[in-house]
């Protein structure tokens, strides 16, 4: 169905349309990326079934299960489409899977009566499920009997083979032609040799009867339950078609953004005049690592372009790229090219390309187009876009660029949008002088005598027969001799033509050294900022280091002077108290004071950042930051009401840090080489699992809390506490425990393979 849609798609005319269509191949493409395939799966035309069901007619088992799998693929898209996480980005998709109808219930009815294409379920009724128990009984019954007979010696001398079969939905054994008399009961078959009857023994005859009479019981009661299943299907026959209308749109639209991505394409803007700018366009039927890319702008100041070049030279496909990128836009799809490219919208597209020689109708090439160009000039209007390929070819060269010249002024006059091909220097001319009108071709490598495929917009082909055929070996006085024939104006124009390209060139190579010169300049800047970088770290954990030095000296110091004053004072209390107090007191006034000097000398080495000129301001609670004297993140809890300080928490701990040695994430130096190799030394020595069976509660608890604290401070993202199924009790008290705890981000009970409910996967901030 998703084919058929496709194939019957129309390029549209109106914006409004094109933009949504557009739009849903561009959130396709995002749903895409983002669930990594398609929510798409297969499901089946149900469409005759629905109307089969309509009219009242009953479906098969094999009908049912199709309406079964659409009702399925209709849920499971609703159920992929969900999980895309921002729901802003794909607004016209989540719209189409809102309008879905899961028929959940109807689905669940037909799987559980209906086991496969031929088969319904002995539970789908119990009618049924008792009617096959009486069957299976009544074969058992007949199976024994029959048993009993082939293996009794009475019977076995005349029997051909002793087993039991079935014949016209009967058990009969196979007997001998010449004991026919033997053996009583009904003969329903022979074989074709005609050497063994297949009888029915008497002592069946009446399990058999009763055996047919069940069978068609349970047909009967297979049809009632198909009968109330086609009832339940026909009852909810709108909502079923819209879900197949709904998938069967969806399965075109995620069609076109598969074929985006694999195209590489984009959607372009879309423009509300008629214009076309496509930047590095590539046909899509060109493989990929062969296709050469083409700018082309065309609209906007020019309506009409003429693009000139060699056979071969890619001429006619960028004439058909141009073309075929309005078509796809105009029918939703993306194109092959690069960002910025713009897109008219189009009333027709009229193309006259190719050789259309006619030898039925007696047509000559020329004739052939001029039948279509005719037809292309009288309805073409200023919403038209207009492709010719080689214009004026097959007629006398002069005549020819008479009519293709007059042909294009008349189209410019009428501001049609026009590319055309040709080989005539006179439309290489016209288009130079005439206004409304550029000049484009395809490069050709002098060098090589190979095209290049690169279009050139703003300058004129050059032919290059001369040169060409001087590389190919022409001898020179032919070539000088050619050149006489032609005027001196049109050497003149070709000669511009050589300057144009040659400082054209030279202006590509140049650009190109002053892009090569260019990213080596930022190569440097970047070289020169990261050396700045780690000097400034180097000063800062120099700095840092002192300071740590000149705390540990302080320190030092404060234990001596206290030791010293605790003697004198013991001194002091053993005689001559007067004047050793008065020493006592001068001894801590020259303490005090040189402490005061060691404390403002080392208030001085505190780290200031480098990165900003002035203390931070606006600390929300919540906010991330890094403390330059710990070289350690945090997450801010509070300011003080002074604004000096702030209230961070470190990992477990909060600290009160002053607000000189806070920065801002986004400004954090890079020094996390020596925390990186901590946290890896931590990974190896600390268990990914706790096993916490056997234990109290209490016990348990404490011992999580320690765990969870190391694995935390360890960067450890996931971890599984073992707790045992038992009673419950330890699995319990843990979870209480784990919605509260500061480290944890959420948890839940282990699945299938993981240890189910005897294990509890908790995972970190």
């Amino acid at each position: 169905m998703g084919k058929a849609l496709i194939r019957g798609i129309l390029p549209s005319c109106h914006i409004t349309e094109i933009e949504g269509w557009l739009d849903d191949t561009t959130q396709a493409c995002l749903a895409l990326v983002f669930l990594g395939s398609s929510p798409m799966d297969y499901f089946p035309d149900i469409g005759m079934v629905l109307r089969k069901a309509e009219i009242g007619s009953v479906l098969t088992a094999e009908e049912l299960l199709k309406v079964a799998a659409v009702l399925k693929v209709s849920g499971r898209f609703k159920d992929k489409i969900a999980e895309y996480p921002h729901a802003d980005n794909i607004p016209r998709i989540l719209d189409n899977a809102g309008q879905i109808h899961r028929q959940k219930a109807l689905m669940d009815e037909i799987f559980r009566c209906i086991e496969t294409e031929d088969k319904v379920s002995d539970y789908a009724s119990s009618k049924l499920a008792s009617i096959r128990r009486r069957i299976q009984r009544t074969n058992e019954r007949i199976r024994e009997k029959l048993n009993s007979i082939i293996n009794s010696p009475q019977y076995q001398k005349f029997l051909q083979e002793p087993l039991v079969t079935v014949r016209s939905g009967r058990f009969v054994i196979p007997v001998k032609q010449e004991s026919r008399g033997n053996v009583p009961g009904m003969v329903h078959d022979q074989s074709s040799s005609g050497a063994t009857l297949f009888i029915e023994p008497m002592a069946v005859v009446e399990a058999n009867n009763e055996l047919r009479g069940l069978k068609v019981e349970e047909q009967r009661e297979i049809e009632k339950i198909l009968l109330d299943l086609t009832l339940i299907v026909q009852n909810h026959y709108d909502n079923i078609q819209k879900n197949l209308n709904i998938l069967t749109k969806l399965d075109m639209i995620f069609a076109k953004a598969s074929f985006s991505l694999a195209i590489n394409g984009l959607r372009p803007k879309i423009l509300d005049t008629p214009a076309i700018n496509i930047k590095n366009g590539r046909h899509p039927l060109i493989e990929p690592d062969k296709v050469v890319p083409i700018t082309i702008s065309l609209g906007h100041r020019s309506k009409s372009l003429v693009i000139t070049g060699p056979n071969t030279g890619g001429k006619t496909v960028t004439l058909k790229t141009a073309g075929l990128f309005v078509l796809m836009v105009q029918s939703g799809f993306h194109i092959p090219a690069d960002h910025g490219s713009e897109m008219g919208i189009f009333q027709d597209v009229y193309a006259d390309i190719g050789d259309e020689q006619s030898i039925e109708q007696s047509l000559s090439t020329f004739s052939s187009h001029m039948i279509h160009i005719a037809d292309i000039v009288n309805k073409a209007s200023d919403r038209s876009l207009v492709l010719f390929d080689e214009l004026g070819a097959g007629t006398d060269p002069m005549e020819g660029a008479a009519l293709a010249m007059a042909i294009l002024d008349f189209l410019r006059g009428k501001d049609v949008l026009t590319i055309a091909t040709t080989h005539y220097s006179e439309l290489k001319v016209f288009a130079t002088v005439k206004e409304g009108m550029v000049n484009a071709s395809m490069e050709f490598d002098i060098e090589t005598l190979k095209p290049t495929y690169h279009l050139v917009m703003g300058i004129p082909g050059k032919s290059n027969a001369f040169e060409i055929s001087q590389r190919l070996g022409l001898r020179e006085e032919i070539i000088e001799s050619a050149r006489g024939f032609i005027s001196k104006e049109s050497l003149r124009f070709e000669d511009v033509l050589s300057d144009m390209e040659r400082n054209r060139i030279e202006t590509i190579e140049e650009r190109t050294k002053a892009k090569i010169y260019s990213e080596e300049i930022q190569k440097i800047r970047g070289r020169l900022a990261e050396r700045e970088k780690q000097i400034r770290e180097n000063e800062q954990k120099t700095l840092l280091k002192a300071r740590q030095e000149a705390r540990d000296i302080l320190l030092d110091a404060k234990e001596k002077a206290n030791t010293i004053i605790r003697e004198m004072k013991t001194r002091a209390q053993q005689g001559q108290q007067i004047e050793q107090q008065k020493a006592v007191k001068e001894f801590k006034d020259q303490l005090h004071t040189a402490i005061a000097g060691v404390e403002r000398s080392i208030e001085g080495l505190k780290i200031q950042p480098q990165d900003r000129e002035e203390p931070l301001k606006d600390l929300k609670p919540g906010e991330t930051v890094y403390i330059s004297n710990l070289d350690q993140r945090g997450l801010v809890l509070g300011v003080t009401n002074q604004g000096d300080e702030v209230q961070v928490q470190v990992g477990i701990m909060k600290i009160n840090v002053h607000i000189s040695n806070i920065r801002r994430v986004d400004k954090e130096p890079q020094l996390k080489k020596v925390s990186t190799k901590k946290i890896s030394t931590a990974n190896r020595s600390i268990a990914m699992e706790l096993d916490l069976r056997g234990q109290s509660l209490d016990e348990a608890l404490m011992n999580a809390d320690k765990y969870l604290d190391d694995v935390f401070l360890a960067g450890f993202k996931e971890v599984v506490l073992i707790h045992g199924k038992g009673t419950g009790v330890l699995r319990n008290g843990m979870h209480q425990h784990l919605k509260s705890h500061p480290h944890v981000k959420s948890f839940r009970l282990g699945k299938f393979g993981e240890g189910e409910s005897g294990v509890t996967i908790v995972e970190l901030k």
